[in-house]
C-alpha cells in the first residue's frame, strides 16, 4: 500500500472502505493506520476506531446495533487474519492485518516522552493495574494520564457523566477501551462527542498485557493461527465463537466472492 500522504491524514479524503459481509472494513497498511490515529490524538478529536476481525463481522450480520456502530466508526481496520484475507481476495492485495494489540503497543512507542497521553478503560482492577505496569516497563517515559475499571453492569446516567468527565479532565490524548466486543464498540459510538479523545477499542489486548492471559507466539500470529492459540487455552469460553463463528464468515466469505466473480447480466 501506500503510504500516507500527511496532508490528508486528518481529513480522510482517499478513505477506501471494503464491505466484508456487509459491514466496512478500511483498506489501509498499519504505518497508516498508526498515523491517522496520531494525528486525531494529537488534536484531541473525539475519534472511535474499531478493530474488527472475523467475530466482528459475522455479529455485525445478527445485531444491528452493532453493525450502525462499526459502519459510523472513523477508522475500522482488519483485526484478524481471516478479514485480512479476504481484502485481498476482493482486490486489496497488499492488506495485512491491523491488530488492536500491535496497534496499542506502536501507539505507545510513538507517544512515550511526548506530549500524547493514554486512558485506559476496562478489565478488572488486577489487570489494570497489570497492564499499566507492563507498559511502563515497555515505555518509561509513557504518560499514562489516567485509568479505570468500570463494573460489568450498565452504568447510571450519573456514573456515565462522571466517567466522560474523569476522562475529559485527564487530558488524555487516547482512550483505549478493553470493555470486550460487542461493549466496547457500543460503548464507543455511543460516546463520540463526548469523550473528548480518540477511542481505539483493543478487547484482548488488556488481559495480554495486564498477564491474565498469554498471547500466541510471533509465529502463529503471522501464520493467522492466533485463534487457534486462544482456543486451545479457552476452549469453553471461545468454542462457539471460533468453531462456529468462524464457520459462518468461512460461508459468508465464500457467497461474497462468488457473487463478485459472477458476471452481471446487465
Amino acid at each position: 500500500m501506500a503510504a500516507a500522504d500527511s496532508s490528508s491524514i486528518g481529513t480522510d479524503p482517499g478513505r477506501v472502505r471494503v464491505p466484508i459481509l456487509g459491514t466496512g472494513i478500511d483498506a489501509i497498511a498499519f504505518d497508516q493506520a498508526l498515523e491517522r490515529l496520531a494525528f486525531w490524538a494529537a488534536h484531541r478529536q473525539s475519534r472511535v476506531v474499531c478493530v474488527c476481525n472475523a467475530h466482528s463481522v459475522v455479529t455485525a450480520t445478527e445485531d444491528l446495533a452493532f453493525k450502525r456502530a462499526l459502519d459510523s466508526s472513523d477508522l475500522a481496520t482488519a483485526d484478524g487474519a481471516p478479514v485480512a484475507w479476504l481484502m485481498r481476495r476482493l482486490g486489496h492485495s497488499g492488506q495485512r492485518r491491523v491488530s488492536g494489540p500491535d496497534l496499542m503497543l506502536a501507539y505507545c512507542e510513538r507517544a512515550s516522552g511526548t506530549s500524547q497521553s493514554v486512558f485506559l478503560l476496562g478489565g478488572t482492577s488486577a489487570t489494570l493495574a497489570g497492564l499499566q505496569n507492563e507498559l511502563l516497563r515497555r515505555f518509561p517515559r509513557l504518560n499514562i494520564a489516567g485509568a479505570h475499571s468500570p463494573p460489568f453492569r450498565t452504568l447510571t446516567s450519573e456514573e456515565d457523566d462522571h466517567l466522560v468527565e474523569m476522562i475529559n479532565l485527564s487530558g488524555a490524548s487516547t482512550v483505549w477501551v478493553g470493555l470486550g466486543c460487542p461493549k466496547q464498540e457500543l460503548w464507543m459510538a455511543a460516546h463520540r462527542g463526548r469523550v473528548q479523545s480518540v477511542m481505539i477499542g483493543v478487547g484482548a489486548a488488556f488481559e495480554f498485557f495486564g498477564g491474565s492471559r498469554r498471547r500466541a507466539p510471533r509465529w502463529m500470529q503471522a501464520s493467522g493461527l492466533e485463534w487457534l492459540h486462544r482456543l486451545i487455552n479457552e476452549p469453553r469460553r471461545l468454542w462457539r465463537r471460533y468453531l462456529i463463528t468462524n464457520t459462518a464468515f468461512i460461508f459468508g466469505a465464500a457467497r461474497q466472492l462468488m457473487r463478485q466473480s459472477t458476471p452481471n447480466p446487465h
